[in-house]
């Protein structure tokens, strides 16, 4: 497969890439300087807008605008570009991380502390009236969130563990959580994930310049290797959902390479499943 760059940039830490459906373009984040990028691969069209804090993920709202997974909270962007709160939860040392959409509307938030400790972080379900319901607590880097295509399983990723977790639903509820994959020590830290529309997880390697795709069984099917060693997240867009794009970091790198900090794209990679816009 061939691996095209999409958007070239020096971000710091590109994350959180998101096909928005109703705008046919790419929303992606930098976290650590605070900005949203969109990207329309029909026209080239790019934009950037600044946050007044950093930003963990930024997602589409179902009637326009956009809800972003800030420092101190989840925030709104209203379809003309107003911001509001939705849920302001400050707390020293702590930001929001990365975020997905469930099928039924709801943001599932993760938290890190910016020094990783462990237990520092949590992955919460935002409703669209602002409720929030802690889902998993005692967690270090919350990161990759995903569900499958009949929305019965989740998967979910705390990065220092190295693995990918599945977890069972029930409605709202995580019902059962059990590991799935176990990247070895060699190969990276489970970064950002993807769901196909066949069920199998795609899941980015920060410090493994790779993308992995482990079929519904678990088992590894296919490799991505990439010239960055940062990628960070993976999502499907573009027409018929085929293309793969990834996010990458130059965080922490004393010689990036060049496309470090750049979105990436795998054209017809595969086939996506489409994702639900937040619904508050």
């Amino acid at each position: 497969m061939s691996i095209e760059v999409a958007v070239r940039e020096g971000a710091a830490l590109g994350e959180g890439p998101t096909w928005d459906a109703a705008g046919a373009r790419l929303i992606w984040v930098d976290i650590l300087n605070s900005r949203v990028h969109t990207y329309d691969p029909a026209s080239g069209r790019r934009t950037v807008m600044a946050t007044e804090q950093h930003v963990g993920a930024a997602k589409p709202r179902a009637g326009g605008g956009l809800v972003v997974n800030l420092r101190d909270g989840i925030g709104l962007y209203g379809a003309d570009g107003a911001f509001s709160w939705l849920v302001r939860d400050p707390a020293p040392g702590r930001r929001g991380n990365d975020a997905a959409v469930a099928p039924d509307g709801a943001l599932w938030a993760g938290t890190m502390r910016y020094d990783e400790a462990a237990g520092g972080g949590s992955l919460s379900r935002v409703a669209p009236d602002g409720t929030v319901t802690e889902i998993f607590g005692d967690v270090a880097v919350s990161n990759g969130t995903g569900w499958s295509p009949d929305g019965a399983l989740m998967y979910y990723i705390d990065s220092p563990t190295r693995r990918i977790d599945v977890c069972r639903m029930s409605g709202e509820r995580v019902v059962d959580r059990t590991p799935f994959v176990t990247v070895e020590p060699d190969a990276g830290y489970p970064d950002g994930l993807t769901v196909d529309a066949s069920g199998c997880v795609w899941v980015a390697l920060w410090d493994g310049a790779q993308v992995r795709r482990y079929n519904p069984n678990g088992l590894l099917d296919r490799t991505l290797h990439l010239p960055v060693r940062r990628p960070t997240a993976c999502a499907f867009g573009g027409p018929g959902l085929r293309d793969l794009y990834i996010t990458t970091a130059r965080r922490g790198l004393a010689r990036p390479h060049p496309l470090s900090g750049s979105l990436l794209v795998v054209p017809d990679a595969g086939e996506g499943a489409a994702a639900a816009a937040f619904g508050g």
